[in-house]
């Protein structure tokens, strides 16, 4: 098997890398940068968001696995104490997939440019460049929704659920459901403005169009990557044909993480 290793950079992270590396090829495991059938990232969820996005060419030959070694990893099933079981299981267990769903976002200009296509793990993110207020008309399924005023919209995917999502007061949606969740960054509302003000969860056959009413340059994030579009004609988001791929040597139930993740008073796996 070919595998690959993302390190977030730090020593104690890169001297986990070196010793993976090491043992896995006296396991007779090839290491291979190009083309990984297994990805170990290693560091924190922006470490996993990185080995995601280095490797997103890659999703239909390529499965993830992570390795904490910080505070808090969504992502991440291994602590560093964990190693020498987890280094044997790779050498020695065909391991199972689990697929998350993905977030499609298609970008395109009024200008005619060619448009953009993106695939998130986590969320995308969309604020204005100057700081100023977000004016986007809201279409669900080709129908007009609502025209939103605030500081922002934030869509995510049910793993990103947890994420800036959460914070923004929205729903943590078990990753099983392939939906995406639409969610308010504080929006204005009085007699003038109306929003809906509650997250909207959205299924896979169900497209969300944000129409511009301002010509705004926009902050796009899209998980931990932030870049600047002007000439914005619209931006389509909806779940996305593809998936992500997570190697499981053990189950961890997803509400395990959460419970773990947030609300455990007990010691943390991390």
């Amino acid at each position: 098997m070919k595998f690959a290793i993302v390190s977030k950079g730090d020593n104690r992270s890169d001297t986990i890398k070196a010793t993976m590396k090491q043992y896995l090829t006296e396991f007779d495991l090839e290491y291979d940068e190009d083309e990984p059938e297994l990805v170990i990232s290693v560091g924190g969820d922006g470490t996993f968001l990185e080995a995601y996005h280095r490797y997103l060419h890659r999703l239909e030959e390529t499965a993830f696995i992570g390795v904490h070694t910080g505070h808090l990893g969504f992502y991440t099933d291994y602590t560093p104490d964990e190693l020498e079981k987890l280094i044997i299981e790779i050498a020695k267990t065909p391991f199972q997939t689990v697929e998350y769903p993905l977030l499609e976002v298609i970008i395109r200009s009024k200008t005619g440019e060619k448009e953009d296509r993106l695939l998130c793990l986590n969320e995308v993110m969309i604020k204005t460049a100057d700081g100023s207020s977000v004016v986007l008309d809201v279409e669900i399924k080709g129908e007009h929704f609502e025209t939103f005023r605030g500081d922002g919209i934030c869509i995510s995917t049910p793993s990103g659920s947890t994420a800036y999502n959460k914070a923004l007061g929205g729903a943590i949606i078990h990753p099983s459901f392939e939906a995406i969740q639409l969610t308010e960054m504080a929006s204005i509302n009085n007699r003038v403005f109306r929003t809906i003000g509650s997250p909207l969860i959205l299924p896979k056959h169900h497209t969300c169009m944000l129409r511009p009413m301002r010509d705004s340059s926009f902050l796009i994030s899209i998980d931990h990557y932030t870049n600047t579009f002007s000439n914005v004609k619209s931006i389509q988001c909806r779940v996305a044909n593809e998936k992500v791929r997570f190697a499981r040597f053990r189950q961890f139930p997803f509400w395990n993480r959460v419970r773990d993740s947030f609300v455990s008073d007990g010691e943390s796996r991390f």
